[in-house]
């Protein structure tokens, strides 16, 4: 199924917007034309979200005013309260970074014990009603940590705040994803719409989303890659690095160029760690 958008797609999605086209039903035309339903869900209401924002009809991509990154763009390492953070790559637009040493082996073999025993299967937010819901879409396993829940979790929490260069107390608690052979996440955006009904109840937390950072917790023999598939770009697994990326800006516009996914693990399994991080207090 198709995941990329050319630019009379994108009109196309404009145009049907400002005539007041309900935007699940630009979805399922999509979708009926061979688009992966999740991506052209993702797209639709990116759309419109842009649109009611701005009170006009969308435009794409070039809505999103870029504005300084709250992460360092310049520079080989960051240094946080207990350790040193190496920045091997960087995208400026949109912000992305590639970093490695973020955990250590030892602390990446604790994050999994200790999230065995508390699996279960993955959810997303519904659209229309922001309940949590599982699809096949998102086929991983998972479980979350609360903010500084214990020492070891709190050492962590610092220093991903060091790194992403965000308050702590606006971080959601670390979630930890467990993917097995054919495991995937089809490209998704991690902000919530604001035109879904259903993103109200999150939004009323702490705003909206503003960075991720994906870290791996363990190397994968073939596969599991996070995909951008705007930028080409795929960060292979690799235990201990981490990838960012920002997409918020001061005047709670968005950005599509941070579509991302988990490409399906073809041998071994996949485990991940989780940060996002919100405009405000979380929680």
């Amino acid at each position: 199924m198709d995941t990329q958008i050319t630019a009379d797609w994108q009109n196309w999605i404009v145009d049907n917007l400002a005539r007041g086209c309900v935007p699940q039903s630009l979805v399922e035309v999509m979708a009926g034309k061979g688009f992966d339903p999740i991506f052209a869900n993702a797209v639709v209401f990116h759309f419109s979200n842009v649109s009611t924002q701005t009170k006009t009809a969308a435009v794409p991509a070039a809505a999103y005013i870029a504005e300084p990154a709250r992460f360092p763009m310049e520079g080989g390492v960051i240094h946080t309260h207990d350790r040193i953070v190496r920045v091997t790559a960087r995208v400026a637009k949109p912000i992305v970074a590639i970093l490695d040493d973020l955990l250590s082996m030892e602390e990446c073999d604790e994050l999994v014990r200790l999230s065995q025993s508390k699996l279960k299967r993955s959810t997303i937010v519904d659209p229309q009603t922001g309940a949590e819901e599982v699809i096949d879409d998102r086929s991983s396993f998972g479980t979350f940590f609360t903010v500084n829940e214990n020492e070891f979790i709190a050492r962590l929490d610092r220093r991903i705040a060091d790194v992403m260069h965000w308050p702590i107390e606006n971080g959601e608690g670390l979630q930890i994803l467990n993917y097995k052979i054919g495991g995937e996440y089809k490209p998704h955006f991690d902000y919530f719409p604001v035109a879904d009904q259903g993103s109200q109840v999150h939004l009323k937390n702490g705003g909206q989303r503003v960075s991720t950072l994906v870290m791996y917790l363990n190397d994968v023999d073939e596969g599991g890659e996070t995909i951008f598939p705007e930028l080409g770009l795929a960060v292979a697994p690799k235990k201990g690095s981490a990838v960012y990326f920002e997409y918020c800006n001061s005047h709670s516009q968005t950005d599509p160029l941070t579509l991302h996914g988990g490409n399906p693990v073809l041998k071994g399994e996949k485990w991940i760690a989780t940060k996002w991080m919100r405009q405000g207090r979380f929680g």
